[in-house]
């Protein structure tokens, strides 16, 4: 049995879904800037989410190792200084982070509204398909949920919204809220809708994807970020072009939805649904 993470303080939340364009010929650093100057305006948000590799650009694949920060990096420094500025927790996609064994990571990060680092996930199932990632970036090897703004908070990226086995265990460990920083590209758009309602449903939980837009060496980010209700209602989604998307959450809805049509407690666990006999003839 997990222990699951305090929840929020009652009420409404509001969240800011930043969808951001990485183009080829602007500089992390000239992104940054231009980045922090936009979400400095954002006005009364509990929470501000960002895309998957919008810094480094996720598709510069020869600049990774030349782009790679840690935890006290350009990326991170700048969203506890926007952090701090607005009050608000900032989760800032992820970044191709430098571990201290001097491997890479896609690693998203959480940080509250003081600027304190509060998750850092390394994504799990990095990408291999049409996509050097998987070959120059380590997967991580641990999850966590813990308490934010809405709720119990977990992070996945991207491909992770694949795998449902990796969302049942966020599930059990007491996931109200996924946050989901993403590269997705317009080719597989249709995937990227289906899959993040299908999460939601399944396991009765917020889920805030915030996807890349934009062309990044060629191929055409997906955009249509998008914030899903507990019972699998999109609340808001953005088009395909840059901007910041506001959305109410109320994070109570979770406990409403799981005590109307509770399925979870119908579930069983990975290890006993692996325990069931073979009923083949």
């Amino acid at each position: 049995m997990h222990a699951h993470p305090s929840p929020a303080t009652p009420g409404p939340r509001r969240v800011a879904v930043a969808q951001i364009a990485s183009p080829d010929d602007e500089s992390p650093t000239a992104r940054i800037a231009r980045v922090e100057a936009m979400l400095r305006e954002i006005e009364g948000a509990d929470l501000i989410t960002l895309p998957e590799l919008w810094s480094a650009g996720y598709f510069a694949f020869e600049r990774y190792a030349e782009r790679a920060e840690t935890l006290d990096g350009p990326t991170v420094q700048m969203a506890q200084r926007v952090a701090r500025h607005l009050g608000s927790e900032v989760h800032l996609g992820s970044i191709v982070e430098r571990g201290a064994d001097g491997g890479l990571h896609n690693t998203a990060v959480l940080v509250d509204a003081t600027g304190r680092v509060t998750q850092a996930y390394r994504k799990i199932h990095v990408f291999g398909y049409q996509s050097l990632e998987s070959q120059l970036l380590t997967a991580g090897r641990s999850l966590s949920v813990t308490p934010g703004s809405l709720g119990a908070t977990a992070s996945t990226t991207c491909y992770d919204l694949r795998f449902p086995g990796l969302w049942q265990e966020l599930s059990e460990r007491g996931a109200e809220t996924a946050i989901v920083p993403a590269a997705w590209p317009a080719a597989r758009r249709e995937h990227w809708r289906l899959l993040t309602q299908a999460r939601a449903v399944e396991h009765q939980l917020w889920v805030v994807a915030t996807n890349a837009c934009g062309r990044q060496s060629d191929v055409q980010l997906g955009g249509f970020s998008r914030v899903i209700d507990p019972s699998g209602r999109v609340v808001a989604e953005c088009g395909d072009g840059e901007e910041v998307l506001m959305v109410d959450v109320d994070p109570a809805q979770v406990a409403a939805v799981r005590a109307e049509f509770p399925v979870i407690g119908d579930r069983l666990s990975a290890a006993d649904y692996r325990a069931l006999a073979d009923g083949g003839l």
